[in-house]
């Protein structure tokens, strides 16, 4: 089937559902919508249709996608009342395509229950936050059978850039946990950095212009850094989301009997921005934490 001619649910239209919604629509397909808060105005007067239900998107679209907070809420949308599974029965060949993030364990049961009604499911969730939404470059790292993952792949590339099959359904989630590990963990790093460097007098700024050219260089570096420099913490990707994340890295890891100290320590520091009133900060706001431990602030003046 050609993708051109299918129609499309998208349940979730948040700050990351909302842009990837609307790569859809500008690409032509129809679109059938349904979200929790009020539809954003740029999808409310586009072409796409507004469902009262989720129930009410699967029965009318061929692939539904989902762009939801947490692994309750998926559970809700999939298996509530009127819910996206009430919707599939008695259809063939629908897909169910989840790019949220959540846990991969919970991942393969919603697979299992979504298989059982008779559609097929995929889990994509991606990295690249609201900058690679809006930008069509999100990172997307999929899990589930390959024929399912070349059907919805045109779709992949109206949204992202570097569209990944990593394996079978649960390893995409566990691929954008690691992810999530990797990127707490580069904050971290980064924040320790300019703190230093802040601290010994030198201009943050400046230094992060140095690094950027060498091997301390990374995504992070750049955008983040910028971020802690300028004060400007507004999400972005929000601290409590990305708490989310490593819950679930650690809980996994607990019962893989994997040890990750430093995830730990990064889950700890996103907990004392919490405390200060963070929760709604963008993720590189972990500079706080430090900043506060220290008595001092990235590109004040030491000696202040």
């Amino acid at each position: 089937m050609n993708a051109s001619s299918l129609k499309l649910g998208f349940i979730g239209l948040g700050i990351m559902g909302a842009p990837m919604c609307g790569h859809l629509i500008a690409a032509g397909h129809q679109l059938f919508v349904h979200t929790r808060g009020k539809v954003p105005g740029a999808i409310a007067e586009s072409s796409a249709t507004q469902c009262t239900t989720a129930r009410g998107v699967a029965e009318r679209a061929d692939i539904v996608f989902l762009m939801l907070p947490d692994t309750p809420d998926v559970e809700k949308v999939l298996f509530g009342e009127d819910g996206v599974a009430a919707g599939l029965k008695g259809g063939s060949g629908k897909v169910v395509v989840d790019m949220s993030s959540i846990s991969p364990v919970a991942t393969k049961d919603f697979a299992r229950r979504i298989e059982a009604v008779g559609a097929r499911y995929l889990d994509a969730p991606v990295s690249g936050g609201e900058v690679g939404a809006k930008n069509a470059t999100l990172s997307i790292m999929a899990g589930g059978h390959e024929d399912v993952f070349e059907r919805v792949r045109p779709l992949f590339e109206k949204m992202g850039k570097n569209i990944t099959l990593v394996g079978g359904n649960g390893d995409g989630q566990t691929a954008k946990v690691a992810n999530q590990i990797i990127v707490a963990l580069n904050i971290e790093a980064v924040a320790e950095a300019l703190l230093f460097a802040s601290r010994a007098g030198a201009d943050p700024a400046r230094v992060r212009e140095a690094l950027l050219g060498g091997f301390a260089s990374s995504k992070i570096l750049e955008v983040h850094a910028e971020r802690m420099i300028r004060r400007t913490f507004e999400p972005g990707f929000r601290i409590a989301l990305h708490q989310k994340d490593l819950n679930l890295a650690l809980s996994a890891a607990r019962e893989l009997g994997v040890a990750l100290p430093n995830t730990a320590t990064a889950q700890q520091l996103f907990s004392a921005c919490v405390a200060h009133g963070g929760a709604g900060w963008d993720h590189s706001g972990m500079v706080r934490a430090l900043e506060t431990m220290a008595n001092f602030e990235v590109g004040q003046k030491a000696g202040a």
